[in-house]
């Protein structure tokens, strides 16, 4: 028996190893907790994480992360988040990459555009952090790493590498080593820390 109807591709994806899904997660809580404060939710989310063993630092700053978030009010994280990343009339600390890196031929939000489009990514309709935001570009890193929920497939690693050793290695290091030494910086010396 055949079956006449024309078929649609099936796509196909590789599982995750555990390496890249810890990658994904890790630049999802970034990308969350440098593009808005955290919100009850996500303090009392972040808070019952169990504990990591410390032979790492990483895990030794992820502990000190979830110990803070079982600490902060959202209310003071949402006044910390304003005084360090918004201010009046200038940030204590900026976020965007065009403040970091300045003595470039190309500017880094041009630049991040350009390699966004070319990836099919850009901005979502109605958002208000441009992409060369720290937040936006540890968003960009998990959906290259992770892939989509409509779909995407997760980028090759030499895909994943090349965006962020153009976008976010120049920089980034820089800037949360300027927030954790910020003296308005409370719960984000721990964010800057496990950065």
């Amino acid at each position: 028996m055949t079956n006449d109807q024309p078929t649609s591709p099936i796509a196909v994806h590789p599982r995750l190893t555990d390496e890249d899904r810890a990658r994904s997660e890790y630049y999802a809580v970034l990308g969350r907790l440098f593009t808005a404060p955290p919100d009850a939710a996500l303090l009392r989310l972040l808070g019952e994480a169990p504990l990591a063993d410390e032979a790492l630092p990483l895990h030794q700053a992820w502990n000190r992360l979830v110990q803070a978030s079982r600490a902060m009010d959202a209310d003071a994280a949402a006044q910390e988040y304003t005084d360090l990343f918004i201010g009046v009339g200038k940030a204590e600390c900026n976020l965007h990459a065009s403040f970091w890196v300045r003595d470039t031929l190309q500017r880094p939000l041009v630049a991040v555009r350009a390699d966004l489009a070319e990836l099919g990514l850009g901005r979502a309709d109605g958002s208000a952090v441009y992409e060369d935001h720290l937040g936006a570009l540890c968003e960009t890193m998990r959906l290259l790493v992770a892939g989509g929920p409509d779909g995407r497939p997760p980028e090759a690693l030499d895909v994943q590498r090349r965006f962020f050793e153009r976008h976010v290695a120049p920089w980034a290091i820089a800037c949360v080593c300027a927030i954790s030494e910020c003296v308005v910086a409370n719960y984000y010396a721990r964010v800057a820390e496990f950065a």
